[in-house]
């Protein structure tokens, strides 16, 4: 994940400031592998299953196993529904589909820009047959609304608060003081 973080050095070595990069750019690395080694080798008793994405027009739009997204789950010690999908990129699949591979999962993830205040009530409008996955009954949405958070603005520079969000919620008691920025669990 932290691919997406290099580019800081490349604006540091832009506009002449290529140690101030370099060191911001090493300081988010070494906070990245030290929560992520808070999950390594067995370290955690359970990884949770999440999995991600809503219908849009019909299809659901998630991404592969081989994923930005799919590692940031892995390394904060839980499982994605497609792990073992070999694409990197967006995956477009029908309800059945996820319905089989999802409705078991802990956690459903979900970024959207929502007017107003998004809740299960407005997720259940959007569609009755989201109530039927355990994520929903079980209160386990991840959410993060783009309209109060600019999320991919900033969110590829901060790959390490994003993890401490996903720890912080997959495994409580590792970071109990962490205050979300990116991701809570929807109330």
């Amino acid at each position: 994940p932290l691919g997406q973080a290099e580019w800081i050095k490349f604006i540091g070595l832009l506009l002449g400031v290529e140690k101030e990069g370099n060191e911001r750019f090493a300081a988010i690395e070494k906070r990245y592998n030290e929560l992520k080694e808070l999950t390594a080798d067995g370290k955690v008793k359970k990884r949770p299953i999440v999995f991600s994405g809503e219908l849009r027009g019909g299809n659901w739009y998630a991404v592969g196993g081989k994923s930005f997204l799919a590692q940031l789950f892995k390394d904060a010690g839980a499982d994605y529904f497609l792990k073992d999908d070999e694409r990197s990129g967006g995956v477009t699949l029908d309800f059945e589909t996820v319905y089989n591979q999802a409705d078991d999962a802990d956690f459903w993830r979900i970024v959207n820009s929502f007017s107003g205040t998004f809740s299960y009530e407005a997720l259940k409008e959007q569609d009755p047959r989201y109530a039927d996955f355990r994520a929903f009954r079980e209160k386990g949405i991840i959410y993060c609304n783009m309209k109060n958070t600019p999320f991919y603005e900033s969110m590829p520079t901060e790959p390490e608060i994003v993890l401490a969000d996903l720890l912080h919620i997959f495994h409580p008691d590792l970071l109990p003081e962490h205050e979300p920025v990116y991701y809570s669990r929807l109330k």
